[in-house]
C-alpha cells in the first residue's frame, strides 16, 4: 500500500480555489514528499503558488532546536530567501505583520498522535489567527504514526489548558491532523475558513512502514516510529526528576536514574503483566539534560505488540513503580515547563491534577485507568463524527 499525502495531492494539480492569492507555509524538516523533496521548495518553484512566508513550529523549521527552549528571533531561510516566522517565540500565534503578505495559510507537520506534542496547538493558533484576519486556512494530512483506532489516557481537565494541551482530548486521540482540524474548528469554536487536503489509501489500523513514506524526524527527540509510540506514556516523566532518555539515541524508550536498579525494575514491571511491552534493565548515560554524564539505572521499552500495547498506562504503571521502589529519591520537577511558570509540571503535561494525587496516594495503575474510562467514552463519540477514513 502507498499512502498519497494531502501536500502531495495538493501539489500535483492546479489548486484553483483551494489556495487562494498569496500563501503561507507552516512546516519543519519532516515537509517533504515521498521523494524526500521538501514542501517549501516544491511551493516556491511551482507555478502554481505565489509562496511569501515560511512559519516554523517548536524547534525551529530546521528542526535544530532542543526541547522547550523559548526559540527568539526570525530568520530567512536559505533556499527560497524567504522570511521564517518563529511560531515557539515571543509569540505562539501568527500576528498581522507575519500574515500581511499571505492571503492563504498551509499547514503541512507531521504529527504523533499524542497530546503533548505541541503541532497541533501551533495549527490551532494558527487556526485563530486566520479566522480573526479572514485568512484561508489549509491542513494538508499526513498519517496517525501510531494508527488511528486506539484511544487512550485521561481527557485534558477543564482549567488546565497549556500549550500542550488546549482542549479536552485524552493522550492518545488516534486522529490525524486533518481530522483535528475539523474536530477543533467546529467542537472548540475557533471557526476559521478551513480546507482539508485528505489523503489516499491511508486506513486507520495501519502501520506508518506500511505507508510507503519513509519517517523523517519531526523534532530532535523522535528518532523512530519505535519512539512516537511510546512517547504517549513516557513522555510523563518530563514532569519527574526521572531522566526520559534525553541526552542519549533513544529517547523515550528508556526511563531511568542513577539510584534506579534495573534489574529489580525491569523483573518488577514484567510481573505486572502490561500487554505488548518487555521491559529490558539497562544503564545509559545522558549527553545532556538530566544526569548528563552520569550512568542511569532504568529499563528500555520493547513494544512487542503495537496492537495490544497501551503507552499511556504503561508510563502510568512505571512511574507508580519507581515512586513504590525509590520513594526519598523520587521527585517532580520543578516549574516552569512550555511557557507554563505557576503549575507542576507532570500536571502540565497530564492535563489536571488527578493523575498526580492518585500516583501520590499510592493508586495502581488499574484504578488509574478505570478513573478516566467515562471521560474517554464521551470523547470517542464527539471523535467519531470527524473521522475521515
Amino acid at each position: 500500500m502507498v499512502v498519497k499525502l494531502g501536500i502531495e495531492r495538493l501539489l500535483d494539480s492546479d489548486p484553483g480555489d483551494v489556495v487562494r492569492g498569496r500563501a503561507g507555509l507552516i512546516c519543519n524538516q519532516a515537509s517533504v514528499d515521498r521523494r524526500f523533496r521538501h514542501v517549501a521548495d516544491l511551493m516556491h518553484h511551482s507555478k502554481y503558488f505565489d509562496l511569501t512566508t515560511l512559519f516554523g513550529p517548536q524547534h525551529g523549521i530546521r528542526g535544530d532546536v532542543q526541547d522547550n527552549m523559548v526559540e527568539t528571533g526570525h530568520a530567512k531561510d536559505p533556499g527560497t530567501g524567504l522570511p521564517v516566522y518563529s511560531l515557539y517565540s515571543e509569540t505562539r500565534e501568527p500576528t498581522e505583520e507575519m500574515l500581511a503578505k499571505v492571503d492563504t495559510l498551509v499547514f503541512d507537520l507531521q504529527d504523533v498522535g499524542c497530546r503533548v506534542y505541541t503541532f497541533i496547538y501551533t495549527m490551532a493558533n494558527a487556526m485563530r489567527a486566520c479566522a480573526r484576519s479572514g485568512k484561508r486556512f489549509v491542513v494538508c494530512d499526513r498519517p496517525n504514526p501510531i494508527g488511528g483506532v486506539s484511544v487512550e489516557g485521561n481527557v485534558l481537565e477543564e482549567g488546565h489548558e497549556s500549550f500542550v494541551g488546549q482542549f479536552p482530548i485524552p493522550m492518545r486521540h488516534g486522529m490525524t491532523v486533518g481530522e483535528l482540524a475539523r474536530l477543533f474548528n467546529e467542537v472548540f469554536g475557533i471557526g476559521c475558513d478551513l480546507e482539508i487536503i485528505g489523503m489516499e489509501g491511508w486506513k486507520r489500523p495501519s502501520g506508518y512502514e506500511s505507508t510507503g513514506c519513509s519517517w523523517v524526524m519531526p523534532s530532535p527527540n523522535m528518532p523512530t516510529v519505535d519512539t512516537a509510540f511510546v512517547f504517549p506514556g513516557t513522555v510523563f516523566f518530563e514532569g519527574t526528576g526521572v531522566s526520559e532518555g534525553r541526552g542519549t539515541t533513544r529517547p523515550f524508550e528508556q526511563i531511568g536514574a542513577p539510584y534506579i536498579d534495573s534489574e529489580k525494575l525491569a523483573a518488577k514491571m514484567n510481573a505486572d503483566g502490561l500487554p505488548g511491552v518487555y521491559f529490558r534493565p539497562v544503564v545509559f548515560l545522558p549527553t545532556f539534560q538530566k544526569y548528563g554524564g552520569s550512568p542511569c539505572g532504568g529499563v528500555f521499552l520493547h513494544v512487542t505488540d503495537r496492537g495490544t500495547f497501551k503507552p499511556v498506562i504503561t508510563g502510568i504503571a512505571l512511574l507508580a513503580s519507581i515512586m513504590e521502589m525509590y520513594p526519598k529519591e523520587f521527585a517532580w520537577k520543578e516549574p516552569p515547563y512550555e511557557y507554563v511558570y505557576d503549575r507542576n509540571p507532570f500536571d502540565v503535561i497530564a492535563g489536571g491534577v488527578r493523575i498526580r494525587e492518585m500516583l501520590e496516594s499510592g493508586k495502581g495503575h488499574t484504578e488509574i485507568e478505570e478513573s478516566w474510562l467515562a471521560h474517554l467514552e464521551g470523547f470517542e463519540h464527539v471523535r467519531g463524527r470527524y473521522l475521515a477514513y
